[in-house]
């Protein structure tokens, strides 16, 4: 009897530590969720813009991404919305990187998609990876190494990477050096890194054009405004738990024209589907006005912008997203540069700063060679007096105020 009792005595403690445990666990998912830390805009990568040979097709893809934040448990987000054909992949790793496109291969992962290594992502479709252990750090470097069974004639990816690629004939997914490989400085198929963090991690999305997406700026140097942003708030005690993701596209218009999907048009797939977001910024609109052809054109144009403005404020407001609108840069001396084109401006501009939006990034005011120019700073654009260069993007990340994301 004594012994019988002992073992249930055992049994009992046993049933409550196993209890404790789940609980335990239960309130660690509870105060935890998904938060993203990396993404590109999508688009129909343009002709000139493609894979070169030896192509995709039967074919390994490196890509080298900069996260923003960090995490133990991610879910890789993947692309192939803007074709009328399959594709289908045989396998995907990621691993650090050492000096691309070296990789620590003893850092290297597999991924799975519903535990398979290979998958198919049907036309006009994106897809998930399962979620899966990894340490990532805030800002490091990583690797996505894709082995492509078919590649589509055509392919969603983001053209403006300004980062290299590398692509290598036949299956090289266990290949640390990758080298002797075809080199292209863009992105292909992959689309966002979500990780799985505390609560209290979130991301600012900012939405754009080519200012945004980091025209000007050094390729492999990841140094557009938004990564000097992303690592003033990873330095900061107070922010050091936001990411940033840039949504940029150049030559992207808000209302119609221009390349890629309009912002109106991308803004519920580019901004409202993002995981962990509460803020957005918006700096877009230059590509409308400078697409303006005649004089009594201005004003329409001008209130188009603004009505999209008002759409898109009102739709992340329901999403319970702040919105900061950045006013549009100086761009006289521009090829985009004429009398009508500039009043259009300054209608947009005196809109954004009258308080509709949560917050107003003056980059106008930062930017212009003096009070009241319309002419960027001289040192500050990439010789075409409209794109900042290395210098200027720096001075615009360094000029947003921490403050609005406390």
């Amino acid at each position: 009897m004594k012994k019988k009792h002992c073992i249930n005595i055992v049994f009992f403690i046993l049933l409550i530590f196993i209890g404790s445990c789940k609980s335990n666990q239960t309130a660690k998912v509870k105060n935890q969720s998904w938060t993203g830390t990396w993404t590109c805009a999508q688009m129909q990568v343009e002709p000139h813009n493609m894979p070169p040979e030896p192509g995709l097709s039967g074919n390994t893809l490196r890509q080298i991404i900069k996260v923003s934040i960090g995490g133990n448990q991610l879910r890789f987000r993947f692309s192939n919305l803007f074709t009328n054909e399959k594709m289908i992949v045989k396998s995907v790793s990621i691993a650090n990187v050492t000096e691309a496109p070296a990789i620590d291969i003893k850092t290297q992962q597999m991924l799975y998609f519903n535990g398979n290594t290979a998958v198919t992502i049907e036309p006009e479709k994106e897809i998930y990876s399962d979620v899966f252990n990894f340490p990532l750090q805030a800002g490091q470097l990583l690797a996505v190494t894709i082995h492509y069974e078919k590649a589509p004639k055509l392919i969603s990816g983001h053209p403006g990477s300004r980062t290299t690629s590398y692509i290598l004939s036949g299956d090289h997914q266990k290949d640390e050096m990758f080298s002797e490989a075809v080199k292209t400085d863009h992105w292909y198929t992959i689309m966002g890194l979500d990780v799985l963090a505390e609560k209290k991690a979130s991301n600012i999305v900012c939405l754009g054009n080519s200012i945004t997406d980091g025209r000007g700026s050094g390729t492999n140097k990841q140094n557009r405004w938004t990564d000097i942003l992303a690592a003033r708030l990873s330095a900061n005690k107070n922010t050091e738990h936001i990411g940033v993701l840039n949504l940029g596209i150049g030559g992207n218009c808000v209302v119609k024209g221009g390349l890629g999907p309009t912002a109106l048009e991308r803004f519920d797939r580019d901004v409202l589907s993002q995981s962990g977001t509460k803020w957005l910024i918006i700096l877009e609109g230059i590509n409308d006005i400078g697409g303006i052809k005649r004089a009594e054109e201005a004003p329409a144009k001008a209130k188009e912008i603004i009505d999209a403005y008002k759409i898109m404020i009102d739709k992340a407001h329901a999403k319970g997203i702040k919105v900061y609108g950045c006013t549009i840069l100086p761009f006289q001396k521009s090829f985009y540069d004429a009398p009508f084109k500039q009043e259009a401006r300054d209608i947009v501009n005196a809109w954004i700063r009258s308080g509709s939006f949560d917050a107003v990034i003056d980059f106008d005011k930062e930017m212009e060679s003096e009070i009241g120019s319309k002419t960027i700073l001289s040192n500050m654009h990439d010789n075409d007096f409209l794109h900042p260069n290395e210098l200027g993007y720096k001075r615009m990340g360094e000029a947003v105020d921490l403050k609005l994301f406390q």
